[in-house]
């Protein structure tokens, strides 16, 4: 086996990891990290006229927002709908940006999303971290 292979697979494991071990609050920064790195990378691409480059990047960062979308709890929170509202209009924008090439519109999808992705951060950041076991506390320690 190649060390190029190998060590795709210790980092695809490693990712593996990492987002089965997250919790909810970390799983969506890293749903909007990996959302504003596919929108930067597509907006780049859009720029170098790699279309191609740009479309798959479009075509993730879809997903993603159907993603965000799809888990939004509007039982819970009040705000979920207009959330929605948002998730739905960067949706179209995107396919538009995709379909037309207009790097524009990734732009506005960008504008819109960072300043969520700031604030999720930052909400995140608030919550304390869960109870660990460590073995200096009697198996249990909080972070």
């Amino acid at each position: 086996m190649s060390t190029t292979l190998m060590q795709a697979r210790q980092r695809a494991q490693y990712t593996r990891d990492a987002v089965l071990s997250a919790s909810p609050a970390r799983l969506l920064t890293m749903l909007y990290d990996r959302l504003l790195l596919d929108l930067r990378r597509a907006e780049a691409a859009q720029v170098e006229q790699r279309w191609p480059a740009a479309a798959v990047d479009l075509v993730h960062a879809q997903d993603i927002i159907t993603e965000l979308s799809a888990s939004l709890r509007t039982d819970v929170w009040d705000g979920a709908e207009s959330l929605r509202g948002i998730y739905t209009y960067v949706h179209t924008a995107l396919i538009t940006a995709n379909v037309r090439r207009d790097v524009e519109r990734t732009r506005e999808a960008i504008a819109l999303l960072a300043p969520l992705h700031e604030s999720w951060h930052a909400a995140a950041d608030a919550v304390p971290a869960p109870a660990t076991p460590s073995p200096a506390l009697g198996g249990w320690s909080v972070g």
